[in-house]
């Protein structure tokens, strides 16, 4: 059995590690490679920067596309195969299924959280469903585990008061998300706040970044943030709906007492 009290101490997510820990255990008892539910990437980072010092055990990641956000996690006995690199055409052992969702939104304009709630209405559970991403006013489409596309393929459900239709798909035949370019970007801001280094990220005035932190719609390190004058630090990340992130690179001070950002957006 692992030591898990050391592993756990301290964390901001223990709900959702101990089950990881059941899974190595079982990993360990077995020598079987085995599969977590989708994770959240607040709770994919904790769980592989706390266990990386299990040395008999290896984690990979697996979202089903390069930029996926929600990811499954493979436990593994250390010296087996590699898992294979994520692209959007997926390996055929890994267990993540496609799902093309339906519906007239013309009039009726939809979010991922919107079909994700209307999934979960119809049975699926939260670890059973990946990223979704919106397709205008015609639905969506979404990464899943297989026994979600199996339940919810053929199904009609609804989302508000707009019909869906699900069909189970091959991750191939999915229409994925455009990746975004890499870009590299520096500033000289008089300060490391938040808001200063979000609005010279992503091009926006700052009153519009103060917008998109009331509406939910701005995290840090994957993590909702409602402190616009919360000050950044090298490394953090901030993550903003339908418009990608930005990864702070480097923060020096300037001569003249201002601080020269160095920032990777993608």
């Amino acid at each position: 059995m692992l030591p898990r009290e050391p592993l756990l101490q301290g964390s901001r997510h223990r709900a959702g590690l101990e089950p990881l820990l059941d899974l190595a255990d079982e990993v360990l008892r077995t020598w079987q490679p085995g599969w977590s539910p989708f994770l959240s990437a607040p709770l994919q980072n904790e769980a592989l920067a706390r266990f990386s010092s299990l040395t008999e055990l290896r984690w990979d990641r697996e979202g089903g596309y390069p930029a996926a956000e929600r990811c499954r996690l493979r436990c593994q006995r250390s010296g087996g195969e590699p898992t294979e690199k994520s692209s959007p055409s997926l390996a055929t052992d890994v267990p993540i299924h496609g799902l093309s969702v339906e519906g007239n939104f013309l009039f009726d304009p939809l979010s991922p959280a919107d079909m994700h709630q209307a999934l979960e209405g119809m049975g699926v559970e939260e670890g059973m469903l990946g990223d979704i991403w919106i397709r205008g006013d015609r639905g969506a489409q979404l990464l899943c585990t297989p026994e979600a596309a199996a339940l919810l393929d053929g199904r009609r459900g609804v989302v508000r008061d707009v019909e869906i239709l699900c069909e189970s798909m091959a991750p191939e035949a999915l229409q994925l998300p455009a990746l975004r370019a890499v870009k590299r970007l520096s500033s000289v801001e008089a300060s490391c706040r938040l808001d200063v280094i979000a609005s010279a990220g992503f091009g926006l005035s700052r009153s519009k970044v103060s917008q998109q932190i009331r509406a939910g719609k701005l995290r840090l390190n994957w993590e909702p943030v409602r402190q616009a004058s919360r000050d950044l630090q090298v490394g953090d990340c901030l993550q903003l709906q339908d418009r990608g992130s930005v990864e702070v690179l480097s923060l020096t001070l300037t001569k003249r007492d201002r601080w020269r950002v160095d920032m990777e957006r993608r």
